[in-house]
This record gives structure tokens, sequence and C-alpha cells, in this order.
């Protein structure tokens, strides 16, 4: 886009404005997939890896009819990215729960308001959102005077996740199915198991006000614990499985689709814990996964409310980024509930419409539930969590020290990792690309030769301050150049991930048949074999970010980094929770002993 052309002020205004995602060359990204795994290889395992990419790129090799089908499809009328088809599969198409596997969390900021008036306030705020995002009023973000993409925007309200055998689908407005904005007035609201029905918004669209609201949720909270067990245990299971449970409750009774159809489309879901968290990490377990007799895991929002005002969201991460939710989190946070519910245009109109959500259930159903609770219940269980926190350092104290704070954190990380484990592992980094058209992040691997340097000298006795210092300078500045080739959309993982589901898709139709030996080999398996996960999301209004881990000796890094502070939540499989406890104690030095290097 021109720096000439005006921008428009109107939330969808500049979509088609927006460049498009570069793809780049099949020989620039197998160049770069090369550099990018070859830190972690031995020499063995990078010939292994040379010889595969060869045979992938030859000149009449598969890598080159694939690339050919997506350049194609990149060009075709109604593409808007070469990852329009790559986001449905990587998201829709993985098949184990989506539970603590792949919804995030934020805990808000602390409020001394009590557990009604909070929820009310989150309700009144999000349907303040809702009404400026219908009139297309709520501003496109513009960073370094270049607009970002505001798509995802479309799916924050009335968006659910529908399991299926072998792809799940999404049910949302602003598609052909439903036009336009959701024209949904009623929330789902969570309670000791119970799901109630209530309508938020009154017979002509405008929002009830705060103290009808609280109304609401108070005649709510009269409810007895449920009878029967809480059909929401059923979103934790694998995908397929949860499938077969919701095609057996539409077989079982016509008033089952009626339920289905009340949660798929409420506007979001609001869970009222009966408890108050023990503590900053309980808070964050319980946003995390917690009790699923009180969650829909696959509404795309989902506001949590303890017994003591303490508060935060779940997110069903399929048509949801971190950025997204965390411009829509500080517009509900910024301003109080009061002028958010005036500016709706709220109303008095008498208490909301509350209706209790209930579903037929038979034997074989109320056995699959139990299963369902039991089993997630144990998952939960078997992941370890834990949170660092550091109140007096953050973006302002490491700018001083003439460093990019993200390659800061990063090279802690990859510090604390090898003292606390004994080796450097692959490192995933996710970075924001929304200044293309419907952009969402790409995929950057963190490990550099620099970063293998860095370490090992960080250790070795021999070494200076001052040859320490220009390791770690030199391993934060590569790191700096790799985010930038990244947002510029220069990075091999995603391209070569959707050449592969290409031919899963369309293999027999291009003559792409045979095992592709590059998907197999040690350069493309080690490199996506995560040991660190990390993820940030700086807001003011948020405490802790949080996700799962992505494999069985990976700890999920989700940071919080702001001018004055720096809080980690860190989640990892309990077999290996000593290690995660040792990468926290070790993270903990190495901010320190950073910090005083390049002081």
């Amino acid at each position: 886009m021109n720096a000439s052309e005006e921008l428009s002020t109107r939330t969808f205004g500049n979509e088609e404005r927006l460049p498009r995602v570069p793809l780049p060359t099949l020989d620039a990204t197998c160049e770069r997939f090369m550099e990018w795994c070859g830190p972690l290889l031995t020499d063995e395992q990078r010939a292994r890896t040379e010889s595969a990419v060869a045979e992938f790129t030859r000149p009449d090799g598969p890598g080159r009819a694939l690339h050919a089908a997506l350049e194609r499809y990149d060009a075709a009328e109604g593409v808007h990215s070469w990852l329009d088809t790559f986001w449905p599969y990587r998201y829709l198409g993985r098949r184990d729960r989506i539970a603590l596997n792949a919804n995030f969390f934020f805990l808000f900021k602390d409020s001394d308001e009590g557990q009604v008036e909070r929820a009310a306030g989150l309700i009144a705020g999000a349907l303040d959102y809702k009404q400026r995002l219908d009139d297309e009023a709520v501003p496109p973000i513009v960073q370094r005077g270049r607009p970002l993409t505001m798509e995802q925007n479309k799916f924050l309200f009335s968006t659910t996740r529908i399991p299926g055998t072998e792809q799940d689908t999404v049910r949302a407005p602003y598609t052909e199915e439903s036009p336009g904005p959701s024209q949904a007035r009623h929330i789902v609201v969570f309670f000791r198991g119970n799901m109630i029905r209530m309508d938020v918004l009154g017979p002509d669209g405008r929002p009830h006000t705060l103290d009808e609201l609280m109304a609401g949720l108070r005649t709510i909270m009269k409810a007895e614990a449920a009878p029967e067990p809480s059909t929401g245990h059923l979103t934790t299971k694998a995908r397929a499985e949860w499938a077969a449970s919701r095609r057996a409750l539409l077989a079982l009774d016509p008033g089952n689709a009626k339920a289905l159809d009340d949660v798929e489309t409420a506007l979001f879901c609001v869970s009222l814990e009966n408890f108050t968290p023990k503590n900053t990490l309980d808070a964050c377990d319980h946003l995390l996964h917690g009790d699923s007799a009180n969650r829909w895991f696959d509404k795309a929002v989902s506001f949590i409310v303890f017994g003591d005002g303490t508060a935060g969201i779940n997110v069903e991460h399929c048509g949801l980024d971190g950025t997204t939710i965390l411009s829509f989190v500080d517009a509900v946070l910024n301003t109080s509930p009061e002028k958010l519910s005036q500016r709706s245009g709220a109303v008095s109109q008498g208490l909301p419409i509350v209706e209790s959500v209930e579903f037929v259930l038979d034997d074989d159903l109320r056995r699959d539930i139990r299963d369902a609770a039991s089993s997630f219940a144990a998952y939960g269980a078997a992941t370890a969590t834990a949170t660092v926190s550091f109140d007096d350092f953050g973006t302002d104290a490491i700018k001083r020290l003439r460093m990019s704070p993200d390659a800061f954190v990063q090279m802690a990380y990859q510090l604390a990792h090898r003292r606390a484990k004994g080796l450097t592992g692959a490192t995933y980094e996710s970075i924001a690309t929304r200044q293309y058209r419907h952009g969402r992040t790409e995929a950057m691997r963190v490990v550099t030769p620099e970063v293998l340097r860095f370490v090992e000298i960080m250790d070795d006795p021999t070494a200076g301050i001052v040859a320490r210092r220009d390791a770690f300078r030199a391993a934060a500045d590569a790191h700096v150049r790799r985010a930038k080739e990244c947002q510029s959309g220069q990075a091999p993982e995603q391209h070569l991930w959707e050449l592969q589901l290409i031919q899963k898709r369309r293999g027999a139709e291009l003559g792409v048949t045979g095992p592709l030996p590059l998907f197999e080999s040690p350069g493309w398996l080690t490199m996506r074999d995560d040991y660190l996960s990390t993820s940030s999301a700086p807001s003011v209004n948020i405490r802790y970010f949080g996700f799962g881990s992505t494999s069985e000796q990976c700890v999920g890094v989700a940071y919080v980094l702001l001018p004055g502070r720096f809080n980690v939540y860190l989640s990892t499989p309990r077999p290996v929770a000593d290690k995660m406890q040792a990468f926290a104690d070790r993270l903990r030095d190495a901010v320190h002993e950073l910090r005083e290097l390049l002081a």
C-alpha cells in the first residue's frame, strides 16, 4: 500500500489493499531450511538431509510439481493468500484434543470487583465491542503507518468449532451460511455444571444494562448443581471421538439439536466458578483446563470468572491468534464497564431472559461423558506448570542495555535450557504477520549458529566478559535478522509443510504419489521436534498468558514482557516436570546474569 493512499477508518476497510503474503521460491525455501535445521544436526544427519532436499528439488522432482500447484492456487481468483488452505488444515486437521493442547488463555489484571460485578462488566465490554464491530467502528490497527488485517475479528462472536471425523469445521458469522455479523442475542453461562442461555441483547438488539446483567447472573447462581453430567466434558475428547459423541447426541433426541444450537450460536460463553483460586498459578491452570463440566472448549471465546472476581479468557485457536484477542481484551479492560455499557446504547428492559440449556442423555452418553471427564481430569493432572516472574525488569531495562527485548529473553531461554537439560533443542517462536492480507503468524526457529556459540561460551571458564558479551550480542543480532525475515514472509517451515499437505490432498492428480524423503529427513524431524515452544502477549491488562506444551519433552513458554515487568507461564508433561523446574530456576539466574553482562 502506498503511503500516499489514505487509510480507511472502517474496521475492514483496508483489507483488499493489504499486500499479499509473499510466496518464496522453492530454492530460497530449501536453502533457508538447510540453514535453519543445520545447527541442530550432526554432519551425517546434515548430509542425509541435503540429499533429501536435492531429490525434492531436482528439475523434474516432486517439489517442483507441488510448488507449481501452489503458485497456481495463489494466483487463483478469490484466493487471499497461498496459506488460505493451510490454516484450516493446520488447525482444524489436528485430531488430538484441543483442550489444553491448542486452546490458550490470558489471566486478566486484578480488579476489586466481586464475581458478579466482574462478569457483568466483561459481558458489557464485549457487547460494546460487538456493536462497534458490527458497525465497522472498531478502528483498524496501524503499525508504523501500515494497516494490519482485522479479518480475525469476524471470529470473535458466535463462532464455534464443530468436531468432524477427518477434519473439523467452523460455525461462524460472516460466511455464506450466515452472512454479515452474528444476529444472536444470547450468551451461555456455565455454573456448577449447568448451562444457562441468557439473552444479553433485547428484542431490538440493544444491550441490557449492567444492573440487569448482574441480576440475570445472580438468578443463574441460585441454581443447584446440575442433575445430569455436563455435555461440556465431551469437548475435551480427541476430535473424531467427540464427533461420534455429537452424532449420538443428535440421533438420541430432537431437543439436543436445539441445545447444541443454543451453545454454538451463543455470542460467547461465561464460566462462573464457585471457588477462589489458591494462588496465581492455580488461577492460570484453571484458565488453561479447569473443570470441563464448566467449559465448552470449542467456543471461540470463553470468559472465566472465579469466586473472588479473578478473571481471564480461554480461546479456541483455529480462527484467532493472540494479537487479535489482546486488542479485544484491551478494548474491554481499558475503559470502565459503566462507560462501555453506556456507549453500547444499553437500555433498561427488565430481567434478561434466562433459560436452562438441557441435553437429553441415555446411559451410553452418560457413561461417555463421565469417561471424558475423568480422562481429561487425568490429562490435566499429568501436566506440570510453573510461573516465573520478574517484577523489576522489563523492556525498559533491556532497551537501556541497547538490545532488542525479545532477543534478550529468547537468549535467556536458550541459556537456561542448555543449563537445565544439557543440550540445545529446537525452539519455536510465533511471529505475527498481520501486515499481509489475511496474515496470521509465521513459524520462527530460534537456534542459529550464533546461539550455539553463545550458550557454549557462557559456560566456558576460560572465556572473558568481553568474549561473552560479544557472543551474546552476535546471537541477539542474528535473532533480530531472522525475526525480520519471518515478518517479511521469508521462512521455510510453513511453505514446505503446505507442499506436504498438497501432496496428501492432490498427490494423485499432480502425479506426486511416492514417499517424499524430505519429510522423513533428520533435518525436518529435528527442526520441528520442539524442546521450547514460545510466544508472547504484551499488554498491561494481562498478568499471565499460557498454553500447553507441544511434545513429550517440550516446555511451553508463554510470556508477558512489558516496560516494567516480565511474567512467564511454563507447562510440560509431568514426567519431565523436574526438567521444567530446573529450567525455571536457570531462567531466573540467566536473566540476572545476562543483565549484569551487558551492564
